[in-house]
Order: C-alpha cells, then sequence, then structure tokens
C-alpha cells in the first residue's frame, strides 16, 4: 500500500481531528490532506501562540489556514509560567507539550473531536524528542509518522498538492536555541528572535542563532557559508548583533543541522 494510501485511510478512520497547527511543512500537508480525506467540517486547526515562536510565524500560519480554508482558532500557552520548563533541563520538550496537548484535548473535548493530531514525521523518531513522551501519555496521534512518511516525501508531495509550504524552511521554538541548563527568560528569546529574522533579511533560508551567553553560533545551510563572507555582510551582521548585545559572532562551520544542542548529550 503506498504511504498516501495508508495516510488517508488513517484519517478516514479517525472520522474527525483536531490538528496541533504550527504552519511548518508537515502540520499544513497534514492539514491539508485531512481536509481533503473527510472535510472541513470535521477538521479544525489550533495554532498555539507563545513567546517561545515569532509573531510572523503565528501570522503566517493563519493565512495558510485562511488560503485552505480550514476551521481555525488561535490558544495562548504559557511555558514561561512553568519552572520545569524555565530550567531548559534536557527534557524541556516534555514540558512544553504536556501543557500544550492537554489544553489541545480540553478543546477537542469541548467540541466533541475525538482525536488530536500532531504533524510529526518518521524522521522525527531518530532525533532526541521528550515531547514523544508526552505525545504517547496523552494518546495524540501522528497520522504521518504512522504512515511512515518522512520530511523529504511530505516536501515533494506538498509540492505536488501547490502548497507554498514544500520548500519552507524547518523551524522550531526559540527555546532550543539555549543550551540546556541555561535559564529561558522572555527577553533572550526576543533578542534570538531578532538576531534570526536579521538574516532572513538577509536572505539566508535555513538557519538557526544559537545562544551561548555573550556569544551567538550562527548556523546555515553549508553552500551558504560562502555567501555571508560576501559585500560586508560579516561587518553588517557583527554590528546587529552587537546591538542586540552579543560579544561575539561566530559561523558553524558544520553548516546548519537539527538539534546541535542535542550533541552535547550525545557525547
Amino acid at each position: 500500500m503506498k504511504k498516501t494510501d495508508k495516510l488517508t485511510n488513517i484519517i478516514k478512520e479517525l472520522k474527525s481531528v483536531l490538528v496541533a497547527y504550527s504552519g511548518g511543512v508537515d502540520s499544513t500537508y497534514l492539514l491539508k490532506t485531512a481536509i481533503d480525506t473527510i472535510g472541513t467540517k470535521n477538521v479544525l486547526a489550533v495554532i498555539a501562540s507563545s513567546e517561545t515562536y515569532p509573531e510572523h510565524e503565528k501570522k503566517e500560519a493563519l493565512e495558510l489556514c485562511n488560503n485552505l480554508g480550514a476551521k481555525c482558532m488561535v490558544i495562548e500557552t504559557e511555558e514561561l509560567n512553568d519552572p520545569k520548563f524555565k530550567s531548559n533541563p534536557n527534557e524541556r520538550c516534555y514540558y512544553c507539550k504536556t501543557e500544550l496537548f492537554s489544553k489541545l484535548i480540553e478543546i477537542a473535548k469541548e467540541k466533541n473531536i475525538p482525536y488530536v493530531v500532531d504533524g510529526s514525521n518518521a524522521d522525527d523518531q531518530h532525533d532526541f524528542r521528550p515531547g514523544t513522551k508526552a505525545k504517547e501519555e496523552l494518546g495524540i496521534r501522528s497520522p504521518l509518522q504512522e504512515a511512515k512518511l518522512t520530511k523529504s516525501e511530505i516536501r515533494a508531495l506538498s509540492k505536488e498538492l501547490g502548497l507554498s509550504t514544500w520548500d519552507k524552511p524547518s523551524y522550531a521554538c526559540l527555546a532550543s536555541r539555549i543550551p540546556y541548563g541555561t535559564e529561558i527568560k522572555s527577553e533572550l528569546l526576543v533578542k534570538i528572535g531578532e538576531a534570526e529574522n536579521y538574516l532572513r533579511e538577509l536572505g539566508f533560508g535555513q538557519l538557526r542563532v544559537r545562544h551561548h551567553g555573550n556569544l551567538a553560533r550562527i548556523e546555515i545551510e553549508r553552500q551558504e557559508l560562502p555567501g555571508i563572507m560576501k559585500d560586508n555582510l560579516m561587518d553588517k551582521i557583527n554590528k546587529r548583533f552587537g546591538e542586540l548585545g552579543y560579544i561575539y559572532v561566530t559561523l558553524d562551520l558544520k553548516g546548519y543541522r537539527t538539534g546541535s544542542m542535542n550533541e552535547v548529550l550525545a557525547k
């Protein structure tokens, strides 16, 4: 059986779903497939608004929902009110996802929706993701993962469907830029967000700014590394990052990769 057929069969069996929607590649493809499979009236997209995600991500998610004709609502999550999350332990994502999924389950019950689903894909099983434990404990379904769809396959399928997100850079909450054990503060999240926005304005696509005290470690895709040394970009970046409070600005020669903050755990 084709993976896409397996996905539609899973969604048909669920009959009605609340989609944890971020506006990213995976959740957009899941939302589109759910709408096409069981109809708009049986699908609700819920966007979580939080200090850990920039405002532009929420706006973009809302626009995408409107373009898809999806029923949509926005909720506020308050991770920073949880001391366990704020202290930034290795299992930080567990506390974040527990709060988010608990709120989504409440909404689903209020609206008589039997299942909450998220956009986890098959590749996610190979990374350190404490949030998976929260998902399993609370009974959240991951149809893309259950259908064994990988990120590259989801991008290709999204392109076939004409979804604008097919080549959208991967994104993760801003807390993932901060080393484990370093307290997560609102002002720090704002600082990192502004640094990343500046790099996007310069034309860089997939990127991260990892925060290490007074040092910023820039990750961009390896093919883009030479570009950062042209047209006085290094001076411009140093100046802007200095205005944000960074004394040292470094370029990671390994380039962008997901979960680079987890590399210290492997060692």
